[in-house]
């Protein structure tokens, strides 16, 4: 299948995001990669999840949440990465963008976040409603999401490394407040970062398979 690659410029709100945009032919939906802690687009693991969804005919967005200004001071600081509200309206302001962009403005979305990212994904989601088709967390933090968990109306998978313990304890707390369509999925022998063999391909599986579901109809 062939897929069209290409670097963009988002237009999120007052600040402009670098992003790798990829497209399969005939793409009816895009998943956008929410970065978690100290992340960017240049993460080998989420490109090789990417490329997983490209597969599948699943158009994707990978982009930088912090401008690289705002990179450096995270590096010394650590507390941009933990703002949920400033990211989470980064990723409305991408969502819009979206779907004013020629090549993807009638494609179904889908959110996929891992680490903080996962919670200013479910913020994004609970903000725009029906604009959202599904919402991946990947050893995510769903539990910063807060209050706005309740809100989320998009069909929620938590995916957690069977050896995370502490964050699987913080997504089952998450789960319980989700009044969505969700599902949370254990993936046996892994750690946070799903570092362990054969386990990211696990994650991403599961991953694609929920968007598959939720964005292919």
């Amino acid at each position: 299948m062939k897929t069209t690659d290409s670097l963009v410029n988002v237009e999120a709100g007052p600040v402009t995001l670098e992003g790798f945009l990829a497209i399969p032919e005939n793409a009816t939906a895009i998943v956008v990669f929410v970065h978690g802690s100290g992340s960017s687009r240049h993460s080998p693991r989420n490109q090789a999840v990417a490329r997983t969804f490209n597969e599948y005919g699943l158009a994707t967005l990978l982009f930088d949440l912090l401008t690289a200004e705002e990179e450096v001071i995270d590096l010394e600081t650590r507390h941009l990465r933990f703002d949920i509200p400033m990211l989470a309206e980064r990723v409305v302001g991408t969502v819009k963008w979206l779907t004013e962009f020629e090549s993807t403005q009638k494609m179904k979305i889908g959110l996929i976040g891992s680490s903080t990212g996962a919670a200013a994904a479910l913020v994004a989601a609970a903000e725009l409603g029906e604009a959202i088709g599904s919402v991946v967390s990947r050893g995510g933090r769903p539990d910063l999401a807060g209050a706005d968990l309740p809100q989320v109306r998009a069909p929620t998978l938590l995916v957690v490394g069977g050896y995370d313990y502490q964050v699987i304890e913080l997504n089952e707390q998450a789960y319980a407040q989700l009044q969505c369509e969700k599902k949370l999925e254990i993936v046996p022998h892994a750690t946070h970062l799903f570092e362990e063999s054969g386990t990211l391909e696990q994650a991403a599986h599961l991953a694609r398979s929920w968007f598959v579901q939720h964005l292919s109809h």
